[in-house]
């Protein structure tokens, strides 16, 4: 009888353990799948982008709606937190928006209003750093900066 008893509290724990893997359980690959409007707003049409190295990609977006520009930088592979940001900057308006912190897939969202008016925005990722300067004006030429620090 206490043979049948310990197999059957083994066999209880068993259960119990591949129960709590699988419900506590998560990976990299299970984060949520993000895009610019999740973070940003489903009114943010994507304008432009960069890449952070091999690290993600910065996203200018644009709200046609209320002439706002918002910023995010999305990892290509989410997971352990890193030092990331996003920012935009309005020089006619001098008006300035960052996100800065440790993230685990995505940093932002960096709102300005810019219809009108040329932008520049950029971000990093750990040691890769992205600006692009004179963006989306018709005026100047965009000029795309990107270096490891």
């Amino acid at each position: 009888m206490s043979i049948t008893r310990t197999i059957a509290a083994t066999g209880a724990l068993t259960a119990l353990a591949v129960g709590a893997a699988t419900a506590f359980g998560t990976t990299a690959s299970a984060a949520p799948n993000v895009t610019p409007q999740s973070v940003c707003g489903s009114a943010y049409k994507t304008v432009n982008s960069a890449a952070v190295g091999s690290l993600g990609t910065v996203y200018l977006t644009y709200n046609s709606s209320n002439g706002k520009n918002c910023v995010t930088t999305i990892r290509s592979n989410p997971g352990t937190a890193k030092n990331m940001s996003a920012w935009i900057y309005v020089p006619d308006t001098d008006v300035w928006a960052e996100d800065y912190g440790n993230y685990t897939s995505y940093a932002g969202p960096s709102y300005a209003y810019g219809k009108g008016h040329c932008v520049s925005w950029g971000a990093h990722i750990d040691n890769v750093y992205v600006s692009v300067e004179n963006s989306n004006c018709a005026s100047l030429k965009e000029s795309r900066v990107t270096e490891v620090r």
